[in-house]
């Protein structure tokens, strides 16, 4: 068997429906609405490290704060209901990051329908786009002079030559659009084959093994390098393999 057939039967493996519990993607399929899906996964992906076990409850208590509504809440909260939040910790990500987060949601969604808005400014067709998208949404995420400084670690920029594992993920999430009722694909703009994938430490060192990444360290251009190599197998939807090389790290310890 050739390296794509073996990652193409890896992928049909992995991405089904029981991928989805164990995986911090179960927290935005709590939802149907667009927004929520949209707020949940961002929240869900950005507290995305250590135990996935740990990640979920994490984000449940958050959502639960914001009474499992979070597009409601984002809108309508007042100060009052903000009280809660000041005992959120997960990691280093603290109470004042998540009230940034919240009171970035807010502004944003008072003026705009989806938060795709958000990481479309600057979009092109072209194939290489996304280093452009989430510099420019970084940028946005912190416009305003009250941002906080210690929060910028938890918002990856390719500026910073940083991986950008987290929001990748999250664009996997809403971007990628395929009947394995894992991911979304409630954004429609940003194109399948313009996703760079996940560069984690799982599919790092897998992708290593298969001999799918070269670089010496893990930064914005190893995601990069692996994202073009995936693309000879799949130049429509190159990010469908994350699947296959995150699952082999985790289930099989490839």
């Amino acid at each position: 068997m050739d390296l794509k057939d073996f990652l193409e039967e890896k992928t049909l493996h992995y991405n089904q429906p029981n991928f989805i519990t164990l995986d911090p993607i179960s927290i935005p399929h709590r939802f149907s609405k667009k927004q929520d899906i949209e707020i949940a996964g961002f929240f869900a992906a950005t507290l995305a490290w250590g135990q996935r076990k740990t990640i979920i409850n994490k984000c449940l208590q958050l959502l639960e704060m914001m009474d499992n509504a979070p597009h409601d809440f984002i809108l309508h909260h007042e100060e009052k209901d903000l009280r809660p939040f000041l005992s959120f910790k997960h990691r280093t990500f603290n109470d004042i990051d998540t009230l940034w987060f919240l009171a970035f949601f807010k502004a944003f969604y008072q003026k705009h329908e989806s938060l795709e808005e958000a990481f479309t400014i600057g979009w092109r067709e072209e194939v290489d786009v996304m280093e452009v998208l989430l510099a420019n949404y970084h940028d946005l995420f912190f416009k305003d002079p009250e941002a906080p400084q210690r929060t910028r670690k938890h918002v990856a920029t390719p500026k910073r030559k940083a991986a950008c594992k987290r929001i990748n993920m999250f664009l996997r999430w809403m971007v990628r659009q395929d009947d394995r009722g894992v991911d979304f694909g409630v954004w429609q703009k940003i194109k399948p084959y313009q996703l760079i994938c996940p560069c984690d430490l799982h599919v790092d060192r897998v992708g290593r093994k298969l001999g799918l990444i070269e670089r010496k360290q893990t930064d914005w251009r190893t995601a990069v390098e692996l994202t073009e190599r995936l693309r000879e197998f799949d130049p429509e939807d190159p990010v469908k393999y994350d699947f296959a090389l995150f699952g082999l790290g985790v289930e099989e310890k490839f």
